[in-house]
């Protein structure tokens, strides 16, 4: 079955489950303003750590060096604020990892440490560059 319909049926099935506990426990109201909280505390971090990564592309790039860890790093917080926008926790808790720089810092490795083996493993060829001439040519 495809990953992406089993997420689309898994996620609201799980933030289901989790307002009913959720609410049985806190009650309907602060379920539900706890929701709203979490998306705007959620949102307003997630700029801050936006902001954060802009201003440390900006200086990688006036050194001359290659943002990859900045570039990386403000996709991330874009799904997390996305995570943190979607009403739930579960979601909540998603987004609120992704965007915690340490989690990111994390992921990054992951990341290219299996870029880094794919690109070792990969079958390297020897290739000789020049021109030619062909001699059977009679122009």
């Amino acid at each position: 079955m495809n990953s992406l319909l089993i997420a689309i049926i898994l996620i609201p099935t799980i933030e289901i489950y989790l307002f009913i506990k959720i609410g049985g426990l806190i009650g309907a109201f602060n379920t539900i303003f706890l929701i709203f909280l979490t998306a705007f505390i959620g949102i307003y971090y997630a700029r801050a750590e936006g902001l954060n990564t802009l201003n440390s592309g900006l200086r990688k790039m006036f050194k001359n060096e290659i943002p990859a860890y900045e570039m990386l790093s403000g996709a991330l917080i874009g799904i997390g604020a996305i995570f943190l926008i979607i009403p739930g926790f579960a979601t909540d808790f998603f987004g609120f990892l992704i965007i915690f720089p340490p989690t990111r810092k994390i992921m990054f490795k992951k990341f290219s440490k299996r870029n880094n083996k794919n690109n070792f493993n990969e079958k390297k060829e020897d290739y000789i560059e020049g021109e030619y001439k062909d001699l059977d040519d009679k122009k």
